[in-house]
């Protein structure tokens, strides 16, 4: 199996999975939904589409700096109402939303070479702009990495990677997150259905520490 790493690097990032009504969440790491709904964006593909063969690829995730909760609003005025199905603009609807600041991640596809390949190439000439969770939200850095298609496994690539952030690399330890088939805490980001639909199942992700130059630890914290 190959691996294409992806930098996910910008000053506001969203990635939500739970949100319900007005108000939008944000997960504290890119979601798997988001992050293929970036790859969809420079692939060109529509969102009636259909996704199960981005859906296949194993997702990791390496935090290079961790993001700083926040919380921002939005209003809306013309909103339907639910009895009568028609835009009411006397109202005004205050949405909260919650974004990441300044987080900085590393995230890592595996699958077969050859359809990386493809990604890794849409990525450096995207169809269509990238967003870091919402449209608004735009990557400081290109997404794409030289040299970021390596052909070996995902967690080998992300160990041996080097540092993201200025500086050369962090004394203290980092967390990653590893797509797993049976263990792990539940994340319900996993595309089911075309993004059109807004279905998605859930897939299990083990976290555990990382140090420069030495194996993996379990996270005695992860769920």
């Amino acid at each position: 199996m190959a691996t294409l790493l992806l930098r996910l690097a910008g000053p506001m990032q969203s990635w939500g999975t739970t949100s319900r009504f007005d108000e939008r969440d944000t997960q504290l790491e890119p979601s798997k939904s988001g992050v293929l709904g970036l790859v969809c964006a420079a692939l060109g593909r529509d969102r009636t589409e259909p996704v199960a063969d981005l859906a296949a690829l194993r997702m990791g995730v390496r935090i290079e700096r961790e993001g700083v909760p926040m919380r921002d609003y939005q209003t809306a005025t013309g909103v339907a109402i639910a009895s009568s199905g028609k835009p009411d603009f006397t109202r005004t609807v205050v949405s909260p939303r919650y974004y990441l600041a300044d987080a900085v991640f590393l995230v890592g596809l595996e699958g077969e070479f050859s359809a990386l390949a493809v990604i890794d190439e849409a990525l450096a000439s995207p169809v269509w702009p990238l967003a870091l969770g919402r449209k608004s939200f735009v990557p400081s850095l290109p997404v794409h990495l030289p040299d970021g298609l390596i052909d070996q496994p995902l967690a080998a690539t992300l160990a041996s990677w080097p540092c993201l952030l200025s500086g050369g690399q962090p004394q203290e330890p980092r967390r990653v997150l590893l797509e797993h088939p049976t263990e792990g805490s539940v994340r319900l980001d996993q595309p089911v259905a075309p993004f059109s639909e807004r279905r998605f199942g859930p897939r299990f992700v083990k976290s555990e520490l990382f140090f420069t130059g030495a194996a993996h630890v379990p996270d005695p914290t992860a769920a």
